[in-house]
């Protein structure tokens, strides 16, 4: 097992990782993409996401943050979207250090979610800054 591996594995045991249509089911859930730009524009956008950058993640999220974003709360489930399910469990991870214990991922990411054959929308939404 690489470095890698471990940490991964080390993220994904304090999450409850959800499938496309648990997310679906989900009334008031923050569902946050970090994908690029470019897969974003290529691929689609899950409907009703806010797009965050990576870089930015933290800030935007903290509950009791200066620059976080309006409309959640520390109780807010946030589910984070990246290409295939991989980075975005690590955000997620680090979205429960800065206070969001409901924070998780999406399992198979973005291609998943569009594989179920749930609602997209065009690409290329201004990500929150």
């Amino acid at each position: 097992m690489s470095n890698l591996d471990a940490i991964l594995e080390e993220a994904r045991s304090h999450l409850k990782r959800l499938e496309p249509h648990e997310v679906l089911a989900l009334e008031d859930a923050l569902v946050v993409d970090i994908r690029p730009a470019h897969n974003r524009l290529a691929e689609g956008e899950i409907e009703n996401s806010v797009v965050v950058e990576r870089i930015v993640l933290e800030w935007r999220l903290d509950p009791d943050g200066d620059w976080r974003l309006p409309g959640f709360t520390a109780d807010t489930t946030v589910v984070v979207v990246c290409n295939e399910g991989w980075s975005s469990s690590l955000a997620a991870r680090d979205l429960q250090r800065v206070g969001l214990p409901n924070a998780t991922d999406l399992v198979g990411g973005y291609r998943g979610w569009r594989a179920a054959g749930l609602p997209i929308r065009e690409g290329g939404s201004p990500p929150v800054v």
